[in-house]
């Protein structure tokens, strides 16, 4: 008989699975459910509600991003965008969830969290109070990072890195 942990870990593995197919919000317990050849009660056992369920799938990044930008000092350029590329490539399936069901943040409250990490990224990359061009050039050189993670996924991880580093530290240059 399975553990209970091993049964949640399959039911986020195909809910993952499905919510990469066919979206957050077009997919339903009893999809999951079937899938993993369960009960719609023995999935409602591991977790009350599909807000549960998303929430334990994008909870992982979430306390990634906050532990990333809360370990961390003003400065580092070049090894912080290595750094945090490395966590988001790690967590980049959830990412693509994220991009294509934002409500589910909202629905969550979690997009409060989000735009928080990213100011306090921003401001580990220029400081307390950089101008609104260097904000703006900080968006592009993180935004273009998640963007790369996601639309590149396929290629070799060395060289989606490598490019999206450098382009990052181009668009911060300016």
């Amino acid at each position: 008989m399975a553990r209970p942990s091993d049964t949640k870990t399959r039911i986020q593995a195909v809910a993952r699975e499905l919510f990469l197919e066919q979206g957050v919000q077009n997919t339903s317990l009893k999809q999951i459910s079937d899938r993993l050849g369960i009960t719609k009660p023995a999935l409602y056992y591991h977790f009350e509600s599909r807000e549960e369920l998303v929430r334990s799938i994008i909870q992982p990044l979430m306390d990634g991003l906050e532990a990333f930008v809360a370990g961390r000092e003003p400065g580092g350029g070049r090894q912080l965008l290595e750094d945090y590329f490395d966590l988001i490539w790690q967590h980049r399936e959830v990412l693509v969830m994220v991009l294509h069901a934002p409500a589910a943040l909202v629905e969550l409250d979690l997009m409060d969290r989000m735009w928080e990490w990213r100011k306090r990224l921003t401001v580990l990359l220029l400081g307390p109070a950089p101008a609104n061009a260097a904000r703006i050039h900080a968006t592009v050189a993180l935004g273009g990072m998640s963007d790369c993670v996601v639309e590149h996924a396929d290629l070799p991880f060395d060289e989606v890195k490598a490019a999206a580093v450098e382009a990052a530290l181009a668009a911060l240059a300016h």
